[in-house]
């Protein structure tokens, strides 16, 4: 999910090089006693996909519907697209999984926005829809039958432990930007969860953003004392971020290490800080790895960012479906895991001893934008 720090038009295509999978890679199990749809190939018929996203006004989530249509234009899939008004928008949702359900399709791609559809997403499995979540998985993890999605602990973690080293002993005062003060939902606390862990900072309950102790010392890098400012929510969005870092600024203006959920938030991040004269004394870090994101690696406004897939969450999605009804076989987790692991990495021209990472020139050639 990405913004870059000023408007711009990002020229790129999205490109699969080392980032889009094909089906070959995603191991499958029977589906025991269920038997197979008629599929485009064998009946003419078209198999009927639903991808539900969380919102239209983040490229990440463009870029996943690309994905989705390029994959269902090669397999004859009959897909239909939904998004949320704005991310954390369940209401929407809920109406295009309940339109899915009435229309009969095969199953549902979604990204969702909260903890309020899973009701509507077990409906959908009980009225005989499979459901791949996207991105962000559903809580409990089995509202849906997989999720395809980025390990957000191990992206959190991978930029807490570049930063740790950059910090190079030096006290850390963070301020965290995160997603949702109103809701839970696991990619927020994931990743925010995954920097503290990364950066050496006992977390407490991984699964709680903000019960860790707000001062100390962390153990990552050549360790050293940390505290932290606070914590804002950011929507995941660029004004977000922007209003939570005034916030976290006015209450502590030595700030020098902000995460972000994403890098709109780390955007708007950047523009409050440039407006407080603060730019060149911060270190930002983030997660998403889009175009745009990668292209503020580059330029400096972020230290680093761990690069995620959504395009190939999107068309291993629409695939596994098309599968499914095909022979009746169903996806597989990755080994060890509770989802499917569409895999991550750091992106950063300061590499780090002991943090694996790619450059921004490496990451240009997988990144996703518009």
């Amino acid at each position: 999910m990405l913004t870059s720090k000023t408007p711009r038009t990002i020229a790129r295509r999205l490109v699969a090089v080392g980032a889009v999978l094909t089906l070959g890679t995603l191991s499958l199990t029977a589906c025991g006693g269920n038997s197979p749809a008629t599929s485009g190939t064998a009946s003419g018929e078209k198999v009927g996909v639903s991808l539900i996203v969380k919102t239209t006004s983040n490229p990440f989530f463009v870029s996943m519907q690309e994905g989705a249509k390029k994959a269902a234009e090669a397999d004859g899939v009959d897909l239909k697209l939904a998004a949320g008004k704005a991310d954390g928008d369940e209401d929407t949702q809920i109406q295009a999984i309940e339109n899915a359900i009435s229309k009969g399709d095969k199953g549902i791609l979604i990204t969702p926005n909260g903890p309020s559809v899973v009701d509507a997403l077990k409906k959908a499995k009980d009225a005989g829809l499979f459901v791949i979540a996207l991105d962000t998985p559903p809580d409990p993890a089995d509202a849906a039958d997989i999720t395809f999605a980025t390990d957000n602990f191990a992206a959190g973690e991978l930029i807490g432990k570049w930063t740790a080293t950059q910090l190079a002993g030096k006290k850390a005062t963070i301020a965290l930007l995160d997603l949702f003060d109103d809701k839970v939902v696991s990619v927020d606390y994931n990743r925010d969860q995954g920097f503290l862990t990364g950066l050496g900072i006992d977390t407490a309950d991984k699964k709680k953003n903000g019960d860790e102790a707000k001062t100390g010392k962390y153990t990552g890098g050549k360790g050293g004392e940390y505290e932290i400012v606070g914590s804002q929510a950011s929507q995941g969005a660029e004004d977000g971020g922007r209003t939570g870092m005034e916030t976290l600024l006015s209450k502590n203006p030595n700030i020098n290490v902000v995460y972000t959920i994403n890098e709109p938030a780390a955007a708007g991040a950047y523009e409050a800080l440039k407006s407080a004269g603060k730019e060149k004394d911060v270190l930002i870090v983030s997660v998403d790895g889009g175009c745009a994101g990668v292209d503020n690696v580059k330029s400096g406004v972020i230290g680093a960012t761990a690069q995620q897939y959504p395009v190939k969450m999107a068309e291993m999605g629409v695939k596994a479906i098309v599968e499914l009804a095909k022979t009746g076989k169903k996806p597989a987790n990755t080994a060890g895991l509770d989802f499917f692991n569409t895999g991550v990495e750091l992106v950063t021209d300061k590499p780090a001893d002991g943090v694996k990472s790619i450059t921004t020139t490496e990451a240009s050639n997988i990144c996703w934008g518009k």
